[in-house]
């Protein structure tokens, strides 16, 4: 049995998790400048991997930190662009998953 999708309790997900990247952000670029230990990169990814991309965003934005970081940079906006792309799937009722899902199991079989 499927459980509902609730969007109310995703959104909140979203902004809670939003607010500790901005957060994680706002502590990296403080240790930059006083030369303190950093936050781990791959930190701040999961962070934006499981839903705070959107105040991960707000914060390079924000903070001007890792704007510059080409390889950063790339790995921020895969993460984005799963996520836009999910919404979009979503909103087609999942039709390309679907789609995917029927293909693997056609060549499974």
């Amino acid at each position: 049995m499927n459980a509902p999708f609730d969007a109310r309790l995703f959104a909140l997900w979203v902004v809670v998790v939003s607010l500790l990247a901005w957060n994680s952000y706002a502590l990296d670029k403080k240790n930059a400048r006083l030369g303190f230990r950093r936050t781990p990169e791959r930190v701040l990814h999961f962070l934006e991997f499981i839903g705070g991309w959107p105040g991960a965003y707000l914060a390079q934005k924000n903070f001007r930190h890792k704007t510059k970081k080409a390889s950063y940079q790339i790995e921020f906006w895969v993460v984005v662009s799963l996520y836009q792309f999910l919404a979009f799937d979503y909103l087609i009722q999942w039709r390309i998953s679907k789609a995917v899902a029927s293909w693997f199991q056609l060549m499974a079989s």
